[in-house]
């Protein structure tokens, strides 16, 4: 069982992410980190609340950043353009949206900033853990920069995000990474073991509308909850970026989770140097070092994913919530 430091911009691959790294039995999942990026920052915390007290998830949320490191401080930086959607009979339709149908809570975040836990908790563990981004870079790349020592206690970073040949927030730039690029590089240059989990990987490893019956069918609230947030997203993929098999969609997040229960459900992962871009029309890429002799390898990265697995390691997780709610 891996100890695991999961940081969330909680929108809906974010909350099964959460769901599956708490009922997992190789995950011993020690605290989440709220940070801006798919909503704001007080949104991400409050879906992050909402979440664990739903699902009775006993672990304490640190609220994170709300903005990233020196991108805003840019003249030129550009604002999300949100594009408006509706579904069939007219009503709107998102990704993320704030509260997802769960009940308001009265949990609290903890006091403690997330960067500042961060250095707190790696200073005085006794054991290694892992630490998975799947939200902007921001909260861990501070942290990083207030103690590099902490790198010690972390036996591995794994962040979705990047795209070799995918992208989705600018022609050739995944959403976490453009979002805060130095943070990506920061983490990248830290010397810890980093694995990225990139679009390449979330959009061969997809799931479906069938594989969400099948969550239904386990009849937990965890897995009704987690079928209903993938089948938005399904809808969303379907308007804005249908994939190759119809009704699936890209659940990338939780993947990160799959990844550290069956190493394999991340295929052709290599050993490779990789470069953030920062400014200019590659702004937020991760490029990676195509030489044959490159520069030093600093990352793992997944050039595919395997979809069969991927849904059955969910389904199989899920089922333990059956046992457990």
């Amino acid at each position: 069982m891996r100890k695991v430091i999961l940081d969330v911009d909680t929108g809906s691959d974010d909350a099964v992410a959460i769901v599956t790294a708490a009922f997992a039995k190789e995950v011993d999942l020690v605290a989440l980190c709220s940070v801006w990026g798919n909503l704001p920052i007080d949104v991400t915390t409050d879906n992050t609340l909402r979440v664990v007290s739903a699902f009775d998830i006993n672990v304490p949320v640190y609220r994170g950043c709300a903005r990233p490191l020196v991108k805003d401080l840019v003249a030129d930086y550009p604002p999300k353009k949100i594009r408006k959607l509706v579904d069939e009979n007219g009503r709107p339709l998102s990704m993320h949206t704030p509260n997802m149908g769960l009940p308001e809570t009265d949990r609290k975040a903890e006091d403690l900033p997330a960067a500042m836990f961060y250095v707190d908790y790696l200073r005085k563990a006794d054991e290694k853990v892992t630490v998975v981004l799947v939200g902007p870079l921001t909260n861990f790349a501070l942290a990083l920069r207030i103690d590099e020592r902490i790198i010690d206690k972390v036996e591995e970073v794994i962040v979705m995000g990047g795209g070799h040949h995918f992208a989705n927030a600018r022609p050739c730039a995944e959403a976490n990474i453009w979002n805060d690029p130095e943070a990506a590089q920061i983490v990248l240059e830290s010397g810890c073991k980093v694995t990225f989990v990139p679009l390449d990987a979330t959009h061969q490893a997809y799931i479906t509308w069938d594989d969400c019956v099948r969550m239904r069918k386990i009849g937990s609230p965890a897995s009704v909850f987690c079928a209903e947030q993938i089948e938005q997203r399904i809808r969303v993929h379907s308007l804005t970026q249908p994939l190759e098999v119809p009704d699936s969609a890209a659940v990338h997040d939780p993947l990160c989770i799959a990844y550290i229960i069956d190493p394999s459900v991340l295929n052709d992962l290599r050993h490779v140097h990789m470069y953030v871009g920062q400014g200019g029309p590659g702004e937020g890429q991760t490029i990676v070092d195509g030489r044959y002799y490159t520069q030093k390898k600093n990352c793992w990265f997944a050039f595919n994913g395997d979809r069969d697995r991927f849904a059955d390691i969910l389904i199989r997780v899920l089922e333990n919530s059956v046992v457990q709610s």
